[in-house]
């Protein structure tokens, strides 16, 4: 396997940056002159290089003016692409670029040329008909301290792409949620709100974190969890009081999705919990203010939404209750065949990994192709040769991975979809 990885553009790395460049001018002339360049990265311009075998094997040079960054050149020797390099280096470059208040990012390109993959996948918008890429960033330089101590980051925009099976659900949430977000002219046009605050629920490794990282990455929005286990815990008001000051620090950040995980912590039944009744009533109070401005969403995510306090789950709090369920028999063979061609290229009968997992959620499969990966692993080290995975390392796999879920939390699930879902 190619091992590489990105770091900041020194000027000793200037000759072998010319000779990547060399490599490819088959790909079309670059718009930007060798000399611009140059010039750009002798004066400080920001720049990341992709480091392989111990020397540059991809280069992205930018210029900045005011708000807005051109890129100069993104280039990346033949035999290190197809590799993730491009996205890379267009994201590390972009975080650069962020901390110099750049807002808009754009870049021309020669016709398919090296980059435009890339490009696309870091979520820039193609101009028809030209190979001009342009990003409006979603950040300003002030969110940047307030999120990089939450810590809040950007999620890569493939990680949407990436989200194996559970097709229904993820189209269920791309109507609902990205898309009223993501095109809000279109949406007023036709009285549609886009939501501000939605709850997941569904067993434990079904998938909740990973669809609320993925929307992030779809809106090209950052992520910021805030987690009810390390809130502070001094003082009678100590909880409630760290919940407050948490939303304090976001209310000025312009785009946001946050993401609580096992909220019930926070906003269970008062009746059941009264020692967290503060913290329940500041939660509530914080949601309105939360709502009132654009661009942000709040995911609340529960393994028990019956858990919950009524008073959160009344409409004008949450525009969405929308469950998450474990994978049907389609979406295990999705999620079998994305690990299996992750982990060997030997032929795996997938549809009988899929119905030895019936109980399996996402996470209980990623387990058990990570545990066949190991096996294949340890026994190419005791042979001293290649061993890749085969049938028998999964079946084993399978065998030893205790499921998560139970019949007994399938019927309650079914249950709470009755009582509680709201889509």
């Amino acid at each position: 396997m190619d091992v590489w990885h990105i770091r900041d553009f020194d000027a000793s790395d200037l000759d072998q940056a010319v000779r990547v460049w060399d490599a490819s001018a088959e790909d079309g002339a670059p718009l930007f002159l060798v000399a611009e360049v140059i010039e750009a990265l002798l004066g400080g311009e920001p720049a990341v290089v992709a480091i392989g075998d111990g020397r540059v094997v991809g280069t992205c040079v930018a210029r900045v003016t005011g708000e807005r960054a051109w890129v100069l050149r993104i280039a990346i020797e033949p035999g290190w692409r197809r590799k993730g390099i491009g996205s890379a280096l267009l994201g590390t470059l972009e975080e650069r670029l962020l901390r110099l208040g750049v807002r808009r990012i754009a870049a021309l390109l020669p016709g398919a040329g090296v980059g435009h993959e890339a490009f696309l996948h870091q979520g820039y918008e193609l101009t028809p008909g030209v190979e001009y890429f342009e990003k409006r960033e979603p950040l300003r330089p002030a969110d940047l301290d307030v999120l990089g101590g939450l810590g809040g980051r950007l999620i890569a925009p493939q990680a949407w792409d990436d989200l194996a099976g559970m097709a229904d659900t993820k189209a269920l949430i791309e109507r609902r949620v990205v898309m009223p977000l993501a095109r809000t002219e279109l949406a007023a046009r036709h009285g549609v709100t886009p939501p501000k605050a939605i709850v997941l629920f569904g067993p434990p490794g079904t998938g909740k974190t990973s669809f609320a990282k993925a929307a992030a990455g779809r809106l090209g929005w950052p992520f910021v969890e805030l987690f009810p286990s390390r809130l502070a815990a001094e003082g009678p008001h100590g909880r409630a009081a760290a919940l407050r000051e948490f939303f304090e620090l976001i209310h000025d950040v312009e785009h946001l999705i946050l993401f609580i995980d096992e909220v019930e912590e926070i906003a269970g039944r008062r009746a059941a919990r009264p020692e967290t009744e503060g913290l329940t009533n500041d939660l509530l109070k914080a949601i309105p203010a939360f709502r009132a401005r654009e661009h942000r969403l709040l995911v609340c995510a529960t393994n028990s939404v019956r858990d919950l306090d009524p008073a959160l789950l009344r409409p004008g709090r949450f525009d969405y209750v929308l469950p998450i369920g474990p994978p049907d028999p389609v979406a295990r063979a999705a999620l079998w065949t994305r690990f299996v061609e992750a982990v060997t290229s030997e032929p795996i009968e997938v549809d009988a990994l899929v119905r030895q997992t019936d109980l399996f959620t996402p996470a209980d499969i990623e387990f058990a192709a990570r545990k066949a990966a190991q096996s294949a692993f340890e026994r190419a080290v005791s042979a001293g040769a290649p061993s890749p995975a085969v049938a028998s390392d999964f079946r084993a796999a399978v065998t030893a991975t205790r499921p998560t879920l139970t019949r007994a939390l399938i019927r309650d699930f079914e249950e709470d979809i009755e009582r509680f879902a709201r889509d």
